[in-house]
């Protein structure tokens, strides 16, 4: 099959790209050229700019390919010009949206037919974490009324796995890898889910080998927070309650991944997958991704998310409760 992603060389989009070529498919990628690309000279590459609408697709003039994968539609501005260009010229559109379309959805577990935020308007550009699922929400809504029932929308949970350059996951495979005492968030009760970028990679493979349609959660393994922690091989660590931590202002961007339970978003940590899994998603054993990410970050600098300094204040705050 001729395949085109919009994206390709960055993360979701390059192992999905990996993905198809590994299927004997042929890929092309569309995107501005402007980051580092690994793929083999056998991609083909076109040039363009979607922040530019139609002005900017006119490499995708007179092609035909059987599917597209979008992993770089996040605005409407985006998403409707290239939606309404290959509607004529290929088969089937892959959306990659994000869990986040549900907002902060009280019911669990959460699953597809749970109602999903309202919609931002089409002329919103700015993305950012409250515009972000609403955003998402509206460009699902575009592909859906162009495509109708040769449209997959994927809804993944936080995506981790090698070259992840958001840092989530990094964060605590490198912090238990330098060793000492380490902030374990809340009582080891609370939850975390992720996907492996790898299993998402595949399944948008066999979606489109397979012509299915319809609207799927991509989520792997809930852990508690004491499994994972368990699983990172955590040594020394030192259990930090919620209230603490919220108490110091820290977010789930300082200290990734970890919400509390019956907290804020708490409830895109318990994702329902059966319906992919019956669809075909297989998921990797978590430890095979904490294997394979700590191989990839090694010698890599660690990010730039919660500071020493703050983690011993939360730890000493925390021990001098059992005082």
């Amino acid at each position: 099959m001729n395949i085109l992603i919009l994206g390709g060389t960055q993360f979701i989009g390059r192992h999905i790209a990996e993905a198809m070529l590994a299927g004997g498919h042929a890929v092309t990628v569309f995107n501005r050229g402007q980051t580092p690309d690994e793929l083999p000279a056998g991609v083909e590459r076109l040039r363009g700019d979607r922040d530019e609408g139609a002005a900017g697709l006119h490499a995708l003039a007179g092609r035909r390919w059987d599917a597209c994968v979008d992993v770089s539609g996040y605005t409407p501005r985006q998403v409707r010009p290239s939606a309404e260009r290959l509607q004529a010229n290929i088969g089937r559109y892959v959306f990659v949206s994000a869990v986040s379309v549900y907002g902060d959805p009280p019911e669990r577990p959460v699953e597809e037919s749970h109602e999903r935020q309202p919609p931002a308007g089409e002329e919103v550009t700015e993305i950012n974490a409250e515009t972000y699922g609403a955003l998402k929400v509206t460009c699902e809504n575009i592909i859906g009324q162009i495509y109708g029932d040769r449209s997959t929308v994927l809804r993944p949970q936080i995506v981790v796995g090698p070259q992840d350059p958001s840092g989530r996951f990094a964060y605590w495979i490198q912090r238990v890898s330098q060793g000492g005492p380490m902030l374990a968030p809340g009582d080891g009760s609370d939850h975390v889910q992720v996907i492996d970028v790898r299993d998402l990679a595949r399944f948008t493979r066999q979606v489109i080998e397979q012509g299915i349609g319809g609207v799927f959660n991509l989520a792997g393994h809930r852990l508690t927070w004491t499994d994972f922690m368990n699983l990172l091989g955590a040594r020394d660590p030192v259990w930090v309650p919620g209230e603490i931590i919220q108490a110091a202002g820290v977010t789930e961007f300082d200290l990734p991944l970890f919400r509390r339970e019956h907290g804020p978003r708490s409830g895109l940590m318990d994702v329902n997958n059966q319906k992919a899994l019956a669809a075909g998603l297989t998921l990797t054993d978590p430890a095979i991704t904490v294997r394979d990410m700590q191989v990839w970050l090694h010698g890599k600098t660690p990010p730039d998310k919660l500071t020493p300094g703050q983690e011993a204040e939360l730890i000493t705050t925390a021990r001098s409760l059992h005082l």
